[in-house]
């Protein structure tokens, strides 16, 4: 779905058509009794010729990008041609409920910028036609009442259709996107299997049983074919066309031999700016895990996506940090964890608890609000 609001776009040219010789008709059979026939004949040729412009401007190609300039143009240009309703229509017709100048079809530019500016635009569009309606016809009575009504509904439909298929085409294009990175990294995994992946295998068990720094080169042979299996299956966390990024994708790409790392299969989409900063967080948690628990040790990450945040657990098993460790690591100016980790969520809005003590362990808890980012597709 490359285009997916062009169905609305040519419902609006046809609207428009429609609605044009239908106010000619009807002017014509009031011509007579115009204050100004001549400045209604004036009008119509106005109207028409707006029409033609606004045909090769909404369905023209290498016009979508000028399509909500136009519509802003098309709103400004419909209300002219209501305020000109004084000018030509007699109180005695107005008295009548005779039809203002432009009548129905002044209301296209609310269905242009409901499917341009979605539900705002055609709310905003409604009102400012409306205010032109009264203006020009001096009164308020139930008709125009009526008139505003529908000019409201009309806003507030088109404009929701419009949101919605332009969110659907999102899905539509991601969904489309990831079944070809999965197909990708299929074709890859196929390929480096019979390669990457069993060489460092057997390098893995080699080193484990020749010992010695042996043993460590089979260690670091082993995390890396963890990470690069990761890497096939789940594929890297890239940055989509709104600059958002994939959470629980480049959280996983930190499992290895000794990294834990639990998260929704479905992605968890933040700004991209948001999701390096909270991976610097889990990075300088896991890093902190190395260097006083051991280079083997075990450490679990867990995302979790709640109803008004979304939080991440860093956890291990090592012998927990003693009461005033951290404070007395930051009066001798290693600030580690108080810039690296506890200023980074603090940017974020969010919050960075620690539960630890002898014997436990140390478990970090990371909890950002979704206002930092989160997207919701609620449809």
């Amino acid at each position: 779905m490359e285009r997916p609001l062009e169905p609305l776009w040519r419902g609006v040219v046809v609207y428009r058509v429609l609605t044009l010789a239908t106010v000619i008709g009807v002017s014509v059979l009031h011509m007579a009794d115009y204050a100004s026939p001549v400045g209604a004949g004036l009008v119509l040729a106005v109207m028409t010729a707006w029409t033609a412009v606004l045909a090769r401007g909404y369905l023209g190609e290498g016009f979508e990008g000028r399509r909500g300039p136009l519509a802003l143009a098309d709103l400004a240009v419909s209300a002219g041609i209501m305020l000109t309703t004084p000018l030509i229509v007699t109180d005695a017709q107005l008295d009548a409920s005779a039809p203002g100048m432009g009548s129905i079809w002044t209301s296209g530019a609310v269905l242009a910028c409901a499917v341009a500016y979605r539900v705002p635009g055609g709310v905003a569009a409604a009102a400012v036609i409306s205010a032109a309606l009264v203006v020009a016809k001096s009164r308020a009575t139930l008709t125009e009442l009526n008139d505003i009504q529908i000019l409201a509904l009309a806003g507030l439909t088109v404009g929701y259709a419009s949101l919605v298929l332009r969110r659907a085409a999102e899905r539509v294009r991601r969904a489309v996107a990831e079944e070809a990175a999965a197909a990708e990294r299929e074709r890859l995994a196929r390929a480096v299997h019979d390669g990457v992946l069993q060489v460092l295998a057997h390098v893995g068990r080699r080193g484990a049983e020749l010992g010695g720094a042996a043993a460590e080169l089979g260690a670091l042979a082993g995390e890396q074919e963890i990470a690069l299996r990761t890497l096939l299956t789940s594929g890297d966390a890239r940055v989509d066309a709104e600059g958002r990024r994939d959470l629980a994708a480049t959280l996983r790409a930190r499992a290895s031999g000794r990294v834990t790392v639990s998260a929704p299969a479905h992605p968890v989409e933040l700004p991209a700016g948001v999701v390096a900063e909270l991976d610097a967080v889990v990075h300088a948690a896991l890093t902190n895990v190395e260097r006083h628990v051991g280079a083997d040790a075990p450490a679990w990450v867990l995302v979790e996506e709640l109803d008004d945040a979304v939080e991440i657990t860093v956890r291990d098993d090592g012998p927990g940090i003693p009461a005033g460790r951290l404070a007395e690591a930051e009066q001798q100016g290693r600030l580690g964890v108080a810039r690296s980790m506890r200023g980074r969520v603090a940017d974020l809005g969010g919050t960075l608890a620690l539960d630890t003590g002898p014997g436990r362990g140390t478990e970090w808890t990371i909890r950002v609000p979704v206002r930092a980012g989160r997207r919701r597709e609620n449809v």
